[in-house]
């Protein structure tokens, strides 16, 4: 077949500016061939070299606590957890990909973070993710929900690891364009970890897993534009996923890199063997040669530019210890898989590669990958005009609702609100036996059987206050995954994040990403959670409008002693209910105003970091003393809703309660405030002078709201709600919808 004449046009065609196909030449000293242009195409790619972002990524505190392996080090981030064992973990994004083809887009973000975790040397233990959706009244949206959910649920089934935890939301803002973040959590012998390097010249260089075919081709690039009628079209860069041959994979990969036989080993996943080959030979200052003629193909008549771009899944690239080639081999065979030598590493730092007798690519490997050669941009930034208008408005004026106890139910009733049982029934959250609270609580908890220690894990992001006020609404992310750790017992060690934007090139859009990113350092800095890597997923956008700017946090915490988990519900008669903290009566971005007053307005809520740790030390404090029995943080709805669910989270157990909520002007504003650095407690009557000492010893404010008891919830005396109506309400509203 003959190669298509490399020019300027063509090079447009593949998504360079002038200035860089200009770069690229003098890179080079030359015009690039064919194969050469679609490597750099796919590495210089925004999803590959994050160009736009990763000046501002270089903020973010990326050393300290537990912290072993940082971002952008390896695959994925590593924490150690004493022992000798540490965790690994990330999360990624599949939006573009979920968009066109919901069920496998899904599917193969879900086996592409697995396969992040085990090249690392660890052992998946459990999956998370992060879903958002436009409005469920839509039919094209109740599609994508659907096909989204089962291909995680049917990749993560198969593949015998369990979804623990995540969040769903809808807004109009994401109509069409859904996000899919996939996190991946991971246990590792700290002696047992792997890398992504390839060193020492001769060294053989191995393919392993499924064959290569046509799928993917330029997904890096396709996920590196807008969405946009034309979107359809691209459903070739969609991979296909096989659950069940990743699994295979996993067994092989630990085996062999618990052996000692390898150098390093990568993941093939954006830009496939362009980006495993580009990245393991920049970061062991070293090269490669490839014979593209070794690499097994299930398609006849693949050219060298659709090998090299192609991104089919459940694949590996291993550089070899030379001498035990045999023997890596003979375990892959041993689990049906691929495993195939396709070149050597040099010491040139250069990529040859051949196909079929003929040289078609000679590129040096540092210049193709992020950190090294790609290029690296600041963006013009400008504050958005809407915040202006948003920030003036006044909630005074916001009519008083004539029915409160109407108005609560059907806050409550919001599909962001109630409980996502329809998504999380079709996961499996128990296989491998370690799951200890799984789906519906703060944050789930996995035991680790190799200490006796266990994970608390959570995501977690409300994109209407980070539109609202991006730095803030971007510290409350991360301040409530905090609490949520917390919350459950465990002390916070580090985030992984996924950062979901518009189109980095529009001045607004950048501003909310830079702001983003401040209010991130700052607040991963104060809570000692220094960043792990993650994901920058720019260009989500659709024709008519941009999502909300969703920087989603991931955050793992510790649970040293196993009698410290605590979860959400209540637990007893006639136990005490507080609350810590304190209610401002904030309703910007909040879930009643939304519902309610049809209006996303106002500001975030405010965040005071130190109030916010203090609340976190003091918890904690009472949990190591034993002293409470259940802990709720206050988010979307307020405190009404944070209420009813400690009321009817334990499906198996309703528990009442009587309460009087304070109030400060309006009795709906402090009702529905989601004010920050807010958490329910119940704790038995008996120990109220220990924890209130506690308490006033730390500072930390706190108001008495009644007790528990009974099959109903009643508030402020005039508010009564039947438990069996409010779990039907919460546990039902959205397979209702689906099922409509």
């Amino acid at each position: 077949m003959k190669e298509p004449e490399v020019n300027l046009s063509l090079a447009l065609e593949h998504g360079f500016t002038e200035e860089e196909f200009d770069r690229v030449k003098k890179i080079l000293g030359r015009i690039p061939t064919f194969t050469e242009l679609g490597i750099f195409s796919v590495m210089w790619s925004e999803h590959c070299s994050y160009k736009n972002s990763i000046a501002l990524l270089k903020t973010l505190p990326r050393s300290g606590g537990k912290l072993l392996v940082g971002a952008g080090e390896e695959n994925a981030g590593l924490v150690d957890i004493g022992d000798g064992l540490a965790v690994a973990f990330k999360i990624e994004s599949h939006n573009h990909p979920s968009a066109v083809e919901p069920y496998q887009g899904a599917a193969t973000g879900v086996g592409g973070i697995m396969r992040d975790i085990f090249t690392m040397g660890a052992r998946p233990i459990a999956s998370l993710d992060s879903l958002r959706f436009g409005s469920l009244d839509d039919a094209h949206t109740r599609f994508l929900f659907d096909g989204i959910v089962r291909g995680i649920g049917d990749y993560g089934n198969s593949f015998g690891v369990p979804t623990v935890a995540g969040e769903v939301y809808f807004d109009e803002s994401y109509q069409g364009n859904p996000l899919v973040n996939a996190m991946a959590v991971g246990i590792v012998k700290i002696e047992n970890v792997a890398s992504a390097i390839a060193s020492g010249e001769g060294n053989p260089v191995m393919i392993v897993g499924s064959s290569t075919g046509r799928d993917g081709i330029h997904g890096a690039t396709f996920a590196s534009e807008e969405i946009s009628e034309k979107s359809e079209a691209k459903r070739p860069s969609v991979q296909v996923g096989d659950p069940f041959t990743e699994k295979l994979l996993l067994e092989a990969s630990l085996e062999i890199i618990k052996n000692g036989w390898l150098i390093g080993i990568q993941d093939m996943g954006a830009a496939g063997i362009s980006c495993s080959t580009s990245e393991m030979s920049a970061k062991g200052n070293s090269g490669m040669k490839i014979n593209l003629s070794k690499v097994p193909l299930r398609e006849k008549g693949m050219t060298a530019y659709e090998i090299m771009l192609s991104e089919s899944q459940e694949r590996m690239l291993c550089a070899v210890k030379k001498g035990f080639e045999d023997k890596v081999k003979e375990v892959f065979e041993k689990w049906d898989l691929h495993c195939e030598i396709i070149g050597e590493v040099t010491n040139d730092g250069l990529l040859h590669i051949d196909y079929e007798g003929e040289n078609k690519a000679v590129v040096p490997a540092y210049e193709l990958v992020l950190g090294g050669g790609a290029p690296v941009y600041y963006r013009d930034s400008k504050e958005p005009e809407y915040l202006k208008e948003v920030r003036a408005f006044d909630f005074s004026k916001l009519p008083v609702p004539k029915n409160l106890s109407e108005t609560f139910l059907k806050v409550f009733s919001s599909p962001n609100i109630v409980s996502k049982r329809w998504v999380y029934e079709q996961y499996d959250s128990m296989v491998r036996t370690n799951t200890i609270v799984g789906p519906g609580s703060d944050s789930a908890v996995i035991y680790i059987k190799e200490n006796n220690k266990a994970l608390a894990v959570k995501t977690d992001c409300n994109s209407r206050y980070v539109y609202l006020n991006p730095k803030v609404g971007t510290q409350i992310a991360v301040a409530e995954s905090a609490r949520n750790i917390v919350c459950s017992g465990g002390v916070p060690l580090a985030i992984t994040n996924c950062l979901n934007f518009g189109n980095p090139y529009k001045p607004e859009m950048y501003w909310q990403f830079k702001e983003a990113i401040n209010g991130m350092g700052e607040a991963c800095r104060f809570f000692d959670t220094p960043v792990t890597g993650g994901n920058v997923s720019f260009y989500n956008e659709s024709p008519n409008v941009a999502v909300y700017p969703t920087p989603t946090i991931g955050m793992v915490g510790l649970i040293e002693n196993l009698k410290n988990i605590t979860t959400s519900f209540f637990k007893d008669e006639n136990d005490l209910i507080f609350v810590l903290g304190e209610d401002f009566e904030e309703l910007g971005g909040s879930e009643y105003v939304k519902v309610i007053h049809g209006k996303v307005t106002g500001d975030s809520p405010n965040i005071n970091l130190t109030v916010e740790k203090n609340l976190h030390n003091t918890l904690l404090q009472l949990i190591n003393e034993g002293l409470i029995k259940s802990a709720h943080d206050i988010s979307e709805g307020g405190i009404a809703a944070s209420l009813a669910e400690c009321c009817i989270i334990n499906k198996e157990k309703l528990i009442g309660a009587e309460v009087t909520i304070p109030v400060k002007s309006r009795e709906d504003f402090s009702i529905f405030s989601e004010s920050q650095s807010r958490i329910i407690i119940s704790i038995s009557e008996g120990n109220r002078h220990k924890v209130e000492k506690i308490l006033k010893e730390k500072n930390q404010p706190f108001s008495f709201l009644g007790k528990t008891g009974g099959k109903k919830l009643t508030f402020n005396k005039s508010f009564v709600f039947e438990l069996t109506q409010l779990s039907d309400i919460y546990y039902n509203t959205i397979s209702r919808i689906m099922n409509e």
